[in-house]
């Protein structure tokens, strides 16, 4: 019988996801002639009345330099933990046997699970309740486990380089201090990244608790050799070595997810306060998701796409697709999931930054 396979997105979104949904449908339709199927919003599709719709080569034409998703996606739908109201009062829930119903209920022979930690540790639970599974691993933080790179992450840095050197111009002409605030909850990718390609003076991770002395002494010694501008990228993550992460909304108050946010603000107030500097802060926020990808991005992303058909054409479950050197291969999902990528302090990235006189906050 001809196989159905459906496909969804979930988590964040970020540039190349349109790349992989394109990829599969023209793998499977044309090298196999199967049906596709697209879950919409993520898992929240198959919850309750399930949300789908036909895939085929005509409905991904054009997609591909589409930035977002087609399919539409949740980074708070966990069928694990999922959020429902009754009489007045919130609370988590495990709906995933509902999931797993729906999903059999459609027709469907596996699925394609796009998406980032979160989204691939659901994959593995559903795996494990008989859903035939395979992940395809996406974030801009570059934080995933067994894959080189993920796609998403090399377009966010080209956007946040480009915005450093926007910011390069106006902060010398006004000789003031510039935050710029990126994404990265645990892992600094993006901001050491951007920071080393658009010439950052200081740069701070999660990875690396900072002590505030150790920014302003380079902040200083700047102004001393004649530069009376200088240019911070700190990761959301960040935190003082005797603090904590700032957070916009707890996870009590957001039903498990803590909301981060605010770190640049921080770092700002007390360069201005102890140093009498002006100091302006940029929130980049989810313009690092958004817009055209790179052609890394496109192409990393087509690859992909190909290669989850190709498993389920072999019947390799529980597996997720990765970049390892030039060649795409597979791993297991338990194994991409377990722990995060997260920057070495003292890596050779770490320690180039500081050889081209890059603060780390140490």
């Amino acid at each position: 019988m001809k196989r159905t396979i459906a496909i969804l997105t979930g988590g964040g979104d970020c540039p190349g996801l349109n790349a992989v949904i394109r990829a599969v449908v023209r793998s499977a339709v044309l090298q196999h002639d199967w049906r596709v199927i697209g879950i919409e919003d993520g898992f929240d599709g198959l919850v309750g009345t399930p949300r789908w719709r036909e895939l085929d080569p005509a409905a991904v034409r054009g997609i591909l330099p589409r930035g977002g998703t087609i399919l539409g996606t949740s980074n708070r739908g966990n069928p694990l933990a999922y959020p429902v109201t009754k009489d007045g009062e919130s609370r988590l829930v495990d709906v995933s046997d509902e999931v797993v119903e729906n999903f059999h209920a459609l027709g469907a022979d596996a699925l394609i699970a796009v998406g980032g930690d979160g989204t691939l540790k659901i994959a593995r639970t559903l795996q494990d309740k008989g859903m035939p599974m395979v992940g395809i691993p996406k974030t801009i933080d570059n934080d995933l486990r067994c894959t080189d790179v993920t796609f998403g992450y090399n377009t966010a840095v080209g956007v946040v380089t480009e915005a450093l050197d926007r910011l390069h111009t106006t902060a010398e002409s006004h000789h003031r201090v510039m935050v710029v605030e990126v994404m990265g909850r645990d892992a600094g990718w993006i901001a050491l990244e951007s920071g080393l390609a658009g010439s950052a003076d200081v740069i701070l991770l999660p990875e690396i608790p900072f002590q505030l002395d150790a920014v302003f002494g380079s902040i200083q010694r700047r102004r001393e050799h004649g530069s009376r501008f200088s240019i911070i990228v700190v990761s959301e993550g960040a935190f003082p070595a005797e603090g904590q992460k700032v957070v916009q909304l707890s996870a009590e108050a957001n039903l498990g997810v803590e909301r981060l946010g605010g770190i640049g603000q921080f770092v700002a107030g007390e360069i201005s306060q102890q140093l009498g500097i002006e100091t302006r802060v940029v929130v980049l926020g989810h313009v690092q998701r958004g817009g055209t990808p790179s052609p890394f991005d496109r192409i990393l992303g087509s690859r992909f796409g190909i290669r989850a058909v190709d498993l389920i054409a072999a019947e390799k479950y529980g597996r997720m697709v990765a970049l390892r050197g030039r060649q795409v291969v597979d791993v297991e999902i338990s194994d991409a999931v377990d722990s995060l990528n997260l920057v070495d302090p003292d890596g050779e990235l770490a320690g180039a930054a500081e050889a081209l006189g890059i603060c780390l906050g140490r």
